[in-house]
């Protein structure tokens, strides 16, 4: 579950922080007849998250088993590519989030103002209708970006740990919005980068983990259709450990590490140079990112 709070906390954290920014400029600048056009970009881009959610789910239900499997290690490599791209994102792009999404509000209210002071060529309706569209648009975006990455991520737990990774999922939301919350209304202190800093050392080491375990399942399809692809198939290590105990990558214990670390008790040699080579060039290449001045 821990691994799921975590990916649900990051990515809805960013969501209500850029969500947050705009409704707080808006109010400041005292254009508060146009946050309600931000909440329906908030409302539409969660309800098509669960809409393509529940229809991965779905789509998976109906598959046979071959194709499950295959679907999982696709799943899982996509999570992968996706969350990496996220992670390098926000350590370039991060620190000038609150500017960058300024500066699209200031273009935006800009028309509206245009409106108001009756100082535009276009008809006020339709500036009105082209205001609203954008802001609608903006605030879509934002969080739909947040709501699909989640989607895409969550997806391999959702498969095996169905009733942990929504739990975990609520969970992380849940804190994403009252941690949001307290940043911006009561003005609690927080440093940013930091947070997306040791979150994204975490992730990382999540996404190497999801790398594993989606090279596993390809493994696993290919030796089903027959595909003979040597020793990368063959076990580089068995632990010696009962399916009942704690730190069986199953039990209570190990499925915290499975997650969070791609913990296994057996691993082939591919899934365990895929693992291993993620690691060492993702890591270091996220710390000296950020150490960046």
């Amino acid at each position: 579950m821990l691994g799921q709070l975590l990916i649900a906390l990051r990515e809805g954290f960013e969501a209500a922080l850029i969500t947050t920014v705009i409704l707080a400029y808006l109010i400041r600048i005292e254009r508060r007849s146009l946050t309600k056009y931000v909440w329906m970009g908030v409302y539409l881009s969660i309800a098509l998250s669960f809409l393509i959610g529940a229809t991965i789910w779905v789509t998976y239900g109906i598959l046979p088993k071959e194709a499950q499997v295959l679907f999982e290690g696709v799943a899982a490599l996509v999570a992968v590519a996706v969350l990496t791209s996220m992670i390098y994102w926000m350590a370039l792009k991060g620190r000038r989030i609150k500017e960058e999404i300024e500066g699209k509000l200031r273009s935006l209210v800009r028309e509206e103002v245009m409106v108001v002071s009756g100082r535009s060529s276009v008809s006020a309706y339709l500036l009105q209708k082209r205001a609203a569209i954008a802001f609608i648009t903006l605030s879509f975006i934002v969080v739909f970006r947040e709501g699909l990455e989640t989607v895409l991520f969550l997806t391999p737990f959702m498969i095996t740990t169905p009733q942990e990774t929504l739990a975990g999922a609520a969970l992380g939301i849940g804190a994403a919005i009252i941690l949001a919350y307290l940043f911006y209304k009561i003005g609690m202190t927080l440093n940013l980068r930091r947070f997306f800093y040791y979150t994204s050392i975490l992730l990382t080491l999540l996404a190497a983990g999801l790398a594993g375990y989606g090279t596993h399942e390809l493994l696993e399809y290919s030796e089903s259709i027959g595909v003979e692809l040597g020793w990368v198939a063959e076990p580089a290590y068995a632990l010696n450990i009962s399916s009942d105990s704690l730190i069986h990558h199953k039990g209570a214990l190990g499925s915290i590490f499975a997650v969070l670390f791609g913990y296994t008790i057996k691993a082939e040699w591919l899934r365990l140079i895929v693992h291993i080579t993620y690691l060492v060039i993702a890591l270091p290449l996220l710390i000296r990112t950020y150490r960046k001045k």
